[in-house]
């Protein structure tokens, strides 16, 4: 099973908004993928609950009779120290939201020091990527952001536009890959490069 731990300290940087997706696409490429929420709101558990039953599967860890292909973990907020530690233990790759503010790169810095210092992360065995939610390429934020993580030698992977698809589509139990192609199509294409990373 492969293993995907979406991860940042601040809250409201779009980990569930993240997580969800990513497991839509999992799920609607045939794949048997399982969600870990370990959120204390438990968001994603609850847009769990709301999601069609005609729709890909996606099941909760833990709940899932399904033998998982991929399992996406929604961390919580203020993950940090023994908690990072055993996270990390479970997955071979790492992604971390981050949007467009000062106040968020700001609060990253931290948690990507700590997650370097991370003993699998440091023998190379797991892959750490950044995506700016809400963000597009080319504006101040990202280029404040580009222009940071250069110096961390950490990858953008993609950028994820801000849009109200990711909104109406969660009110539904559904993620951008329910959702018809010809009304997500720039959305679509700005999830390319991740999608990309997930494949190599």
């Amino acid at each position: 099973m492969k293993a995907i731990l979406v991860a940042n300290p601040k809250g409201g940087a779009g980990k569930t908004t993240l997580s969800i997706n990513l497991a839509g696409w999992l799920a609607a490429q045939g794949n048997a993928v399982n969600l870990l929420d370990l959120d204390r709101q438990k968001s994603a558990s609850k847009w769990l609950a709301r999601r069609p039953a005609h729709l890909p599967a996606i099941g909760i860890a833990g709940e899932s009779r399904q033998k998982a292909d991929w399992l996406i973990i929604d961390s919580p907020a203020g993950l940090h120290g023994k908690n990072l530690d055993h996270a990390v233990k479970l997955v071979t790759r790492v992604l971390v939201p981050i949007s467009p503010s000062l106040f968020d790169i700001q609060a990253s810095q931290d948690f990507l020091k700590e997650l370097a210092e991370e003993k699998k992360v440091r023998q190379g065995k797991i892959d750490i990527g950044i995506v700016g939610m809400r963000m597009a390429p080319r504006t101040r934020a990202a280029v404040t952001l580009d222009q940071y993580l250069h110096k961390l030698e950490l990858p953008v992977i993609a950028y994820l536009h801000e849009t109200q698809q990711y909104v109406n589509a969660a009110f539904e139990g559904k993620t951008l890959f329910d959702l018809p192609p010809h009304l997500t199509q720039a959305e679509r294409e700005s999830w390319a490069p991740l999608i990309d990373w997930l494949g190599r």
